[in-house]
């Protein structure tokens, strides 16, 4: 590598070629950073000690197909201070040139701006231009170089950035404007192909992130090293096609690598949004700049990018499955890892069909729905719909998935109906986050003549203003107040309209009989309102009952066989007991030797007994729990899982675990305690340890 402090005219000029490689990002300076180029120029031109102002680095490395006399250069860093410099030379030459200026001998002129610094004169086609930039960016900037009309595609940062040093250009002497360009210094740093690392020093040029986004990380990690041949087939076979389908969502692509590296890893927590590239980088450092390697590599990006956008920005999804996917984007984002998992069993294994990809959807829409219902916790979403789609049999997805949400427990269960139900007659749903779209599937559901409601809004039949009107006093009786309060925002009292401000708090047979009122309205849920005669909590609590049915069909309860939840809780407690070691349980020496003796006669009971390690303790599942071995200083402790009058115990040993308030160092609960304080203590508890296993085994 050589680095060194050169005029940036030295660099342009001469027979030579600066090419954007595919991997950087499009051109990005705006007229803020044009406005304070343009100031620095300036000033620095009237410098009278005649100092330079310094730039920025140039960092560039060779293609490897230069000629003799013309050499190509892939610039690694410096596009943004080289782009804008040429649109500002361009727009100095267009401007001397349309305005028939003229200056000293050793002035700028149209004729040397165009051979110094813009174009290679002696060259034609691709090599013609000094600066050849990406896609649309060049096309524009190809266009105002020949001083062509401008391509179907512009780029308006191009654009806009060489007409505003046009306008600039109007008041300023163009002499003393290139002077000033000439006394600008750049560090010039040349890389040897052959031994130094443009990522690497890419990396530490950009250590702080500030420039570039997550997604022009990873590009350039991952076609950096490669020639410029590779560069070009590889992005445009690939990454420009992951790019438009992100195009606009930056921060969604974002979110895909994240999901698509946590599912690579089976990560345990979500990466930060600013270290998605470090988290790329950590997974895939090895994989070197193979082009056969990358390629492999970057058609599964592209495959499950397809994935991620058909849920996350909706870019072309197969039909069937556009409205469930829609469904529950509305809802909510972060399972976004468990339906690339599905789309994978879809596409790749051919294991789900259309029908049960809808109805997988489905069940997760209702997890989600059901939990936004019933006020349940959302934070920890992204690890449990992660965990779901780790955990997921390519074989048999949609059964796998079932079973995984009916083995979410504690604050991650799925409601069931009971409690679904209540919450939607009894919780005010006017606060929460899904009440409209609650209000607009009990509307179309079931119909194929959809009503567009994204221009309604929700309308409260009983008015919120807490002076209501004398009919709605007289309505509702003497104690209107409690009714308006408990009643207000309850599923039974709320509907959509377009009307919401001429209804207003107008009385109840105005809002039925004024045009556009409930009596003509065509909404549906607004059908029994216009049926009713007054609109007391008799009313509002018969809709309210209607509609939860009516919203229990449209997002269903989960029913799962009970063996299979059954078989999957063993096989998880299988795998977790063979990672843990049953020796680093803490036992005193006499403890430990009693331990033993009973963990020898467990196993003549069934080969198939589960023993796990806890963190102080010993459990044994047969495959439900029957038995917790409690170390103590000069004894062990069986906790059984029996009631204490159902135990067989002729030798009188067994104590009834109930008295106790708890068991120090107790995982399980049991209704049975057996001290064992001699080897002959376990021959008269085995009994009734098979006895425990007996009924944990039925």
């Amino acid at each position: 590598m050589k680095a060194i402090d050169r005029p940036f005219t030295k660099i342009i000029n001469g027979t030579t070629q600066f090419i954007i490689p595919v991997f950087q990002r499009d051109y990005s300076w705006t007229e803020s950073h044009c406005e304070q180029l343009w100031k620095d120029i300036l000033q620095i031109a009237t410098d009278p000690a005649d100092r330079g102002h310094f730039l920025g680095s140039v960092v560039y490395v060779s293609t490897g197909d230069s000629a003799a006399g013309f050499t190509r250069w892939l610039l690694i860093d410096g596009q943004q201070r080289l782009t804008t410099l040429t649109l500002l030379l361009t727009a100095l030459r267009d401007h001397i040139q349309d305005s028939g200026w003229k200056g000293g001998d050793d002035g700028p002129t149209a004729k040397r701006i165009d051979a110094y610094f813009l174009k290679n004169v002696q060259e034609t086609g691709a090599r013609e231009h000094k600066l050849v930039l990406r896609g649309h960016d060049h096309a524009t900037l190809q266009a105002l170089l020949d001083r062509q009309d401008p391509p179907a595609t512009v780029s308006e940062r191009i654009r806009d950035n060489y007409e505003f040093f046009r306008r600039r250009l109007a008041d300023v002497d163009p002499e003393q404007l290139y002077r000033g360009i000439d006394r600008l210094i750049v560090v010039d740093v040349t890389l040897d192909r052959g031994t130094d690392d443009p990522q690497l020093i890419f990396e530490s040029l950009n250590s702080t992130g500030m420039d570039l986004s997550q997604s022009d990380l990873i590009r350039n990690f991952i076609l950096m090293r490669l020639p410029e041949r590779e560069q070009t087939r590889l992005y445009e076979t690939y990454w420009r096609k992951i790019e438009e389908l992100f195009r606009g969502s930056e921060r969604t692509f974002d979110a895909f690598v994240r999901d698509y590296v946590a599912l690579r890893t089976q990560a345990s927590k979500q990466d930060r949004a600013d270290e998605i590239y470090f988290a790329f980088r950590r997974v895939f450092g090895s994989i070197g700049s193979e082009p056969e390697g990358l390629s492999g590599l970057l058609g599964e990006l592209l495959r499950f990018a397809r994935y991620h956008a058909a849920f996350s920005v909706g870019t072309g999804p197969p039909q069937p499955l556009a409205e469930p996917l829609a469904r529950l984007r509305r809802q909510i984002d972060v399972p976004a890892t468990l339906v690339m998992r599905l789309f994978d069993c879809h596409d790749r294994h051919k294991t789900l069909t259309d029908a049960q990809f809808i109805d997988a959807l489905g069940l997760i829409e209702s997890y989600v729905f059901r939990r936004a219902i019933c006020g349940e916790q959302t934070r920890g979403y992204w690890q449990v719909f992660a965990n779901l789609a780790y955990r997921l049999d390519a074989e048999k997805p949609f059964e796998s998935l079932a079973v995984g949400l009916s083995r979410q427990r504690g604050n991650y269960r799925f409601p069931g109906d009971d409690e679904f139900l209540k919450a939607l007659e009894e919780r005010d749903m006017y606060g929460k986050r899904v009440c409209f779209e609650l209000l607009a599937r009990l509307e179309n559901h079931g119909s194929k003549e959809l009503t567009d409601t994204s221009k309604y809004s929700i309308e409260h039949i009983m008015p919120q203003n807490e002076q209501l009107l004398p009919d709605w006093r007289t309505m509702l009786g003497n104690d209107w107040r409690d009714v308006q309060r408990q009643w207000l925002h309850r599923l039974g009292n709320l509907t959509l309209t377009g009307y919401n401000s001429t209804y207003s708090d107008r009385s109840f047979a105005d809002k039925k009989t004024i045009r556009g009122g409930f009596s003509e309205s065509s909404v549906r849920l607004n059908r029994f309102v216009r049926e009713c005669e007054v609109w007391t909590p008799v009313q509002m609590e018969r809709r309210g009952k209607e509609l939860a049915l009516r919203a229990q069909s449209i997002w269903p309860p989960l029913l799962v066989e009970k063996s299979l939840v059954d078989a999957a809780d063993e096989e998880e407690m299988r795998a977790v007991a063979k990672s843990r070691d049953v020796a680093k349980v803490t036992m005193s020496v006499k403890a430990r030797v009693l331990f033993e003796h009973l963990r020898r006669k467990i196993a003549e009971v069934d080969e198939d007994i589960i023993e796990l390690a806890e963190t102080n303790s010993v459990s044994y599942h047969g495959p439900t729990f029957f038995l917790e071995v409690l170390p103590r200083e000069h004894r062990i402790n069986l906790l059984l899982a029996l009631d204490f009058n159902e135990i067989n115990d002729p030798t009188g040993i067994a104590k009834d675990a109930s008295q106790k308030k708890f068991f120090v160092n107790a995982v399980h609960e049991g209704g049975v305690n057996i001290p064992i304080h001699e080897p002959a203590d376990i021959d008269e508890a085995m009994p009734m340890v098979r006895q425990a296993h007996a009924v944990a085994s039925a």
